[in-house]
């Protein structure tokens, strides 16, 4: 089974307990308005330009094999002399993939820790993950996942992988499908298979100024996630200020207008998970 990923990132911290290799598939059927891997949406490998500064030599027009339509064949970016210009995804094989992650698996597993599987989103790659996952049983495996996916697929998720990490964005669906481009409707089934699978998990919400970071949207999340005994930490994750430098390269607007966020408290927002009895930390 072959699959599209654009980033094998080694030696990650924050992806899981212990020292991690991180797998980011690529496509998402999301559309979060904050994200900060925009090269993660398609699913497709596509080219990734960065214009500033670019020298005009002109190399990438004299060498592109189709220069009225990019076909991402990375000629431009083998040739470019300043390196301003790269493939984001590769089709990979599973098996092969996995090759490449054991080789570092006494190392992960000394650290207490493993592969995870990131994005984009893992589970719309469902036979490429579960294929990989298989391959790779000796180690440790986490999937950090919106939980937007068919339940056959999030269940057989559940039976692989040894800890999930889930998006919890917005409670409000109307909410939701304005910041990302769907209902949560999937995910909150999906959260409540999840809860009662048994499997440990950890809850991420990404808070977003002017989003979602009112405390109303926090205790509705809060309340979805009573009576989760195998609830691990919910995890705020600020909203981080390099997100929008990475959507020119990809042809792409940030759809937010960050010079314009009110300030956020993230204490007062810990604690709204804190009051409820739910483990909370800040990122």
């Amino acid at each position: 089974m072959r699959g599209c990923v654009f980033e094998v990132r080694e030696f990650c911290v924050h992806d899981g307990p212990g020292i991690r290799t991180a797998v980011f598939f690529k496509g998402c059927p999301l559309r979060c308005r904050w994200c900060q891997n925009p090269e993660g949406f398609s699913f497709e490998p596509e080219l990734l330009v960065n214009n500033r500064p670019c020298q005009g030599c002109g190399v990438c027009r004299k060498c592109c094999p189709s220069p009225g339509r990019c076909i991402a064949c990375g000629r431009c970016a083998a040739y470019c002399p300043a390196g301003k210009r790269k493939i984001a995804g590769q089709f990979i094989e599973a098996e092969e993939l996995a090759v490449r992650l054991l080789r570092d698996r006494e190392f992960l597993t000394r650290s207490g820790g493993g592969v995870t599987f990131s994005g984009g989103e893992p589970l719309a790659q469902p036979e490429f993950l579960f294929e990989l996952s298989d391959h790779l049983r000796s180690v440790h495996q986490v999937v950090e996942t919106s939980g937007f996916a068919p339940e056959p697929v999030y269940r057989e998720m559940l039976r692989k992988i040894d800890l999930i990490y889930q998006d919890l964005k917005c409670a409000d669906p109307a909410r939701h499908r304005e910041l990302t481009g769907q209902d949560n409707w999937t995910i909150l089934r999906n959260l409540e298979l999840l809860k009662a699978s048994g499997k440990p998990f950890v809850i991420r919400i990404p808070v977003i100024p002017a989003c979602n970071a009112d405390e109303a949207n926090l205790a509705a999340c809060a309340e979805l996630l009573r009576g989760a005994k195998q609830l691990q930490q919910v995890e705020l994750l600020p909203y981080n200020p390099a997100a929008p430098a990475k959507y020119s390269s990809v042809g792409r607007e940030f759809p937010l207008h960050p010079e314009k966020f009110p300030d956020v408290h993230y204490r007062n927002l810990e604690a709204v998970f804190r009051s409820r009895g739910l483990p909370c930390t800040v990122l």
